[in-house]
């Protein structure tokens, strides 16, 4: 498969928040305006990128049975465990440079900005690679596309939620429900991306 169809593929036909439902918490905690989604987004487009690097070659050279470890069976059992630290890592340098170089965007971030460690999103993406047989640089080209497929659909969000706040919404969508209802048009609109890439 082509490094293109790679990223298309990651970007708009398994969107990891409106295909795959994955990151749903900042998707819906971020996307209150486009300042605020750009910013995440791309701090997510940093540590996910980085983080497919840093554990591709740990899982490769180390964790798998092919590893250096080869004699003990492996240590794949591991797997979670480095790389949630290692993505933890990753987080504490993101909020090392925000709280230091963009203190507003670091301030309206909030706990959104730790909750990246948790973020399942970037979990799957470093399982993913192994699950489809990447090799290093089409696991580099899927996280980026990966990372910013959640940033179009942060994006997409800000700005319909932009859009809710001046419409007659009924009172009892209000608020969350219409968020949700929203994603789900916005998934559904997704689906047409489905034989983009064969």
């Amino acid at each position: 498969m082509s490094l293109f169809k790679i990223f298309i593929a990651a970007f708009l036909i398994d969107n990891v928040v409106l295909m795959r439902f994955l990151a749903l918490c900042p998707f819906i905690g971020m996307s209150t305006d486009e300042d605020k989604s750009i910013g995440m987004g791309l701090a997510v487009t940093f540590v996910t990128v980085l983080a497919t690097a840093v554990t591709w070659p740990i899982y490769r050279f180390v964790l798998s049975r092919d590893g250096i470890f080869a004699s003990l069976g492996g240590l794949e059992f591991l797997q979670i465990l480095v790389f949630i630290l290692v993505i933890a890592s990753l987080v504490q340098l993101v909020e090392f440079f925000l709280k230091k170089m963009i203190p507003g965007l670091y301030q309206s971030m909030g706990i959104y900005l730790a909750l990246i460690t948790t973020n399942c999103a970037i979990l799957a993406v470093t399982f993913d690679v192994w699950s489809k047989g990447y090799n290093y640089l089409e696991s580099l080209v899927y996280a980026a596309g990966v990372a910013l497929g959640f940033l179009l659909s942060l994006l997409l969000m800000a700005g319909i939620r932009g859009r809710i706040k001046t419409s007659p919404v009924p009172s009892f969508l209000k608020g969350t429900p219409i968020l949700f209802v929203t994603a789900a048009l916005l998934s559904m609109a997704f689906m047409g991306f489905g034989g983009l890439v064969k």
